[in-house]
């Protein structure tokens, strides 16, 4: 029943993680790389940046990367709870043959 009622709270929190920054924005998503920018120029106009990309792929790529980026990171973060729990599981089974 334990770990039930720690599972409901943890769904919830994931649940209330997703759901309240899209509540809470107001479509007014722009996110930090320009509003760096406008902060820079604000304080400085006459601001050079130091260098330019050499490559701007366009912003559905930079989506689809940081997607990317994201999903290889979830799977990492599963892969080494799946680890460690079956490391676990290893042991108590071990330790009740012996």
């Amino acid at each position: 029943m334990k770990t039930r009622m720690i599972t409901g709270f943890a769904l919830l929190a994931v649940i209330l993680l997703a759901a309240l920054p899209l509540l809470l924005v107001n479509g007014d998503f722009g996110g930090a790389d320009g509003a760096a920018e406008e902060a820079i120029t604000q304080i400085n106009p006459q601001y050079i940046p130091w260098f330019q990309p050499l490559l701007e792929p366009p912003p559905e790529t930079e989506s689809m990367l940081f997607a990317l980026q994201a999903a290889l990171g979830a799977g990492m973060i599963g892969y080494v709870i799946g680890l460690f729990k079956g490391r676990k599981d290893t042991r108590r089974t071990d330790a009740q043959k012996d």
